[in-house]
């Protein structure tokens, strides 16, 4: 069974943005800390992205290329960051579209080191809750 330490770095995504956050706590009572925030102002500030999303306001079917590709790179800052080491083990933390993204450009070295992925949209949640589901899915890995 797999446990949220000190050494087990958490990347929750998204389209829009990431975080990159490690155990400050202990294996009983985790509490995550943010080592590094990533976000795609493209896709935030898109017509019908967050900042579009006032009252009768529609969102567009497919966005657009620019849009994809800022979310693309922001997966590629993640992935940057990710091989520069610094952890033993990585929770995944993404819808199942942005997991795939993540999975399919992840380094094999890296790769080798994800111990759970829990298919949710958790960047708006507050950082104990999702320290919360994290520890769920390890103590099921």
């Amino acid at each position: 069974m797999a446990m949220l330490t000190s050494k087990t770095w958490v990347v929750v995504a998204d389209s829009e943005r990431a975080m990159i956050l490690e155990n400050a706590g202990d294996t009983r009572a985790p509490v995550l800390r943010q080592v590094q925030r990533f976000e795609a102002p493209e896709v935030l500030n898109a017509p019908g992205g967050p900042a579009d999303q006032g009252r009768d306001q529609r969102t567009p079917v497919e966005p657009p290329d620019r849009v994809r590709q800022a979310a693309e790179a922001m997966v590629g800052d993640v992935l940057a960051r990710l091989a520069k080491g610094g952890f033993e083990q990585l929770v995944l933390v993404a819808p199942p579209q942005v997991l795939g993204a993540i999975r399919d450009r992840m380094p094999v070295a890296v790769k080798a080191l994800v111990k759970a992925e829990v298919p949710k949209t958790l960047t708006k949640h507050p950082l104990p809750k999702v320290a919360e589901l994290v520890a769920e899915a390890l103590a099921e890995a």
